[in-house]
């Protein structure tokens, strides 16, 4: 106990210096939500012009619940949103072996060579203060209790991970899939009860206007970030290798309906897979940052749970593709620009090959469940 103790003591002061010395003047994302929160609770325009590339690009109900945050002094908020962060990534490494139908590693060795190969990330994730941890933790949490057939709180789960990202309706047409009728329900309840979040704060006719400003914010911020470096969806992919247009418009579309069908046909070759739900989660998280045109690098982070997927499985792959999934795992993971340096990791995100790596993992996961091991 003694032992243990001292390690914890160890890693909450690297935690504080690591905050104090490197991250505190950091975190610009978080300043956003910050702000937003300020605003919300004084009833003010959340999307502003002026804001620039820190726009606030999510719903008006995030917002609402950044409140409490917005209520410290930055500083102190800062520091209290890095302490969740980083207590939360452990409970995500944990969920993510929790996912695993079957064990091939021991959970501990599975955590760690997951860390190691997202680190990256979870780095970035600190430095940025953004909410992707908090957003895998619900969703991963939400399919646990599916999977455990407690479906009410499995649904006010997913209905949170809405409001962090709107992404996670990608869930519902899942949990219809597979007859998850009560959490879709809750979901579905939790969702619309978000939209009239605001409602008490602003009235309704200015609810309405902010999701509109929301919408003529994410639509309008699109375009002019897809030759961005950082940008790994599916449309930037192509708009970098050939050019912004209408071939490279329908390239993304037809891959990104490739891509659904793919992920419609995996959950219907569910039969005679233990804990099913696993690989399935596993593979919509992934998709996430690929299908949606403002996917930055960092938010693979929320494809953790792919990763452990691999990690466990990897000796059940084809030799080819073990390969294949472990080059993609190390490129992804040690390709740093610190380490690079700055002409050769230009080069690195400006032929998309974050993309093409995580591509890799998801063919991975669909010789999984080819073989039915999850």
């Amino acid at each position: 106990m003694t032992g243990r103790l001292a390690v914890a003591a160890v890693l909450l002061a690297a935690l504080v210096a690591l905050f104090a010395y490197k991250i505190a003047a950091k975190m610009p994302d978080f300043e956003v939500y910050w702000r937003a929160g300020s605003r919300a609770a004084l009833a003010e325009p959340l999307y502003r012009e002026e804001d620039e590339h820190f726009q606030l690009k999510y719903l008006p109900a995030f917002a609402v619940l950044a409140i409490p945050l917005a209520m410290l002094p930055l500083p102190i908020a800062k520091a209290a949103w890095f302490g969740i962060t980083a207590g939360l990534i452990p409970v995500l490494l944990v969920l993510s072996v929790a996912l695993l139908p079957a064990r091939r590693r021991p959970p501990w060795l599975l955590a760690l060579l997951t860390l190691v190969l997202m680190a990256k990330f979870y780095g970035h994730e600190l430095v940025l203060g953004q909410v992707n941890v908090l957003f895998a933790v619900s969703v991963i949490a939400a399919v646990l209790l599916v999977a455990d057939e407690r479906q009410g709180p499995a649904g006010g789960l997913f209905a949170l991970a809405v409001i962090i990202k709107p992404y996670a309706v990608l869930f519902l047409p899942w949990l219809a899939a597979q007859g998850a009728i009560r959490t879709l329900a809750t979901a579905t309840a939790g969702i619309l009860l978000a939209l009239v979040l605001p409602a008490p704060l602003y009235g309704w006719q200015a609810t309405i206007a902010l999701h509109r400003d929301w919408w003529r914010t994410v639509t309008t911020s699109t375009a002019p970030n897809l030759l961005n470096a950082d940008n790994v969806s599916l449309a930037a992919m192509y708009a970098k290798w050939i050019g912004s247009g209408a071939v490279s418009t329908a390239l993304a579309a037809g891959t990104a309906a490739g891509l659904l069908a793919l992920a419609t046909v995996i959950s219907l070759r569910r039969r005679g897979v233990l804990r099913p739900e696993g690989l399935e989660a596993a593979l919509l998280l992934t998709l996430i940052p690929l299908l949606s045109p403002q996917g930055w690098d960092y938010v693979f982070l929320i494809a953790t749970p792919a990763v452990t997927l691999v990690v466990n499985y990897d000796r059940d792959l084809p030799p080819v593709l073990r390969g294949a999934a472990w080059l993609a795992l190390v490129i992804v993971a040690f390709t740093l620009y610190d380490v690079v340096g700055k002409r050769a990791y230009g080069i690195f995100m400006a032929a998309s090959v974050v993309s093409v790596c995580y591509l890799v993992v998801i063919g991975a996961l669909s010789a999984l469940r080819a073989r039915r091991l999850a």
